[in-house]
Parts: structure tokens; sequence; C-alpha cells
């Protein structure tokens, strides 16, 4: 039985569709959570659904205050001994249209930040000689995908820096893993078209879009004992859309 009693961890991107199952999964093993992201009255819904997690608003692209940041959540929280790095950001335009601004946005944001929070929390756990930094990917940085050029190169660029990240750490009892999520329903995949919705359903071998638990349950797995000889891995959920 998975159970985070005693277990300090922190949910980037908290918020959102699969931000919010994190939190659910984490608060319902026994974890004690804390959620930041960047639109309040998201977080003060959490707060409501989830008296006991502790909220705290943070914008990831300031990348001057994450250490800072780090350090108020860990004191805030009595330590840190898990990360998941779930905040993410898309502004998607064919290549030949893409301004630079929308490249450096996408990659400061998906890619440095997710670097600095990683860094810094890594830093912590060092002290701890215990670890799990679980970081949300996408199935777009392995294969790809029209118009989002720098969405797919920051996932892909996340996936290798896990690689190298828990390379390095391995020997101190921090691991480093992906989970990479295929489509998984949302607010936004509830308002496609229908004929998008099968056409992407058609894609699928399993016939269906995931959801948030799917993902929550994986990374759980990734953050607990169960998985402590598991690291610089990616678990696909995807439902066989990719597999490597």
């Amino acid at each position: 039985m998975i159970s985070f009693k005693n277990k300090n961890i922190l949910i980037t991107g908290a918020s959102g569709g699969i931000g919010n199952e994190l939190v659910k999964k984490f608060v319902s093993l026994g974890g004690n959570v804390l959620g930041t992201g960047t639109k309040s009255e998201k977080l003060d819904q959490i707060k409501k659904n989830f008296p006991n997690v502790k909220v705290k608003k943070f914008d990831i692209s300031e990348h001057s205050r994450i250490e800072e940041f780090l350090d108020d959540v860990a004191l805030e929280l009595g330590g840190l001994d898990i990360l998941i790095n779930n905040a993410g950001k898309n502004v998607d335009n064919l290549s030949l249209r893409m301004k630079e601004e929308e490249w450096k946005k996408v990659i400061d944001v998906n890619l440095t930040s997710t670097f600095l929070l990683s860094k810094y929390a890594i830093k912590k756990m060092l002290k701890n000689k215990f670890g799990r930094v679980v970081n949300i990917t996408s199935i777009v940085g392995h294969t790809g995908n029209l118009g989002q050029s720098n969405y797919a190169a920051s996932k892909a660029g996340i996936i290798a820096m896990s690689k190298s990240l828990a390379t390095e750490y391995a020997k101190k009892n921090i691991t480093i893993n992906c989970v990479s999520p295929g489509f998984i329903t949302s607010d936004m995949t509830l308002n496609i078209a229908e004929k998008v919705k099968l056409y992407l359903t058609s894609r699928i071998p399993m016939g269906k879009l995931g959801t948030g638990e799917d993902v929550s349950n994986c990374v759980a797995f990734l953050s607990s004992d169960q998985a402590s000889y598991v690291t610089g891995e990616t678990l696909h959920v995807n439902g066989g859309m990719y597999m490597s």
C-alpha cells in the first residue's frame, strides 16, 4: 500500500485539471501537500475542497525568485521530500510564424523553470538523504506536433534533463523520473468539436482519452518507496498512442 505519511510534497500547476488530480491523490495517500499556481480563485477552490492542503500563489517564470520560493515552501511544509513539476505553458504557432518571444516564453517556463525548481529542491533533499522529483512531460515531446515546435522541444528537453539529474543523484537516494501523458480529458478537450474528438480517439489503440487520475496514479507510484529502484525513466500514459 502506497503511503505518503510524514512526506512533504510540492505540486506546481496545482490549479489545472491534472494538478487537481495530483493534489487529490497525494492527500488521499496521507501526504502533507502544498499546491502552487498563478490563479488565486482556483487556489482558493483547492483550499475549499482540501482544507488540509496549503496553497501558495507563485509564477514559476520568475526565475530569480525560485530559490526563495522553495525556502518558503520548505518552511511552511516543515521540509521538502517530493517535488512534482506539473506547471507548463503552450503558445502554439507554425514555425515560420512563430516569434522568437513565443519560442523563449515556452522554453523558459517549461524547461528552465523545471530545471531551477529541481535544482533547488534537490539541494534541500541532499540534506535529508532522500528525495523524489517527478516531471510531467508530454507525448508531444516524443512525437512532435503541428504548430508546437517550442512546446515539443521543451518537453523533450525535460526528459533528457531528468536523465542527467537522475545520473548525478542516484547514489544520494534521490530519484528523478518523468510521466508523459497523451491526450487527457480536461476542460479544453470537453469543448472540442465532436469530429476532432473522434479523430483523436481513432489514433489511440484503447479508443478513449485518458483521465487526470490515470496520470496521478503513475506519479504517485514514482514518488513512492515502491519505486525506490526506478530513476531516469519516463512512464507513458497514452492508451498505446505512442510506444517507446
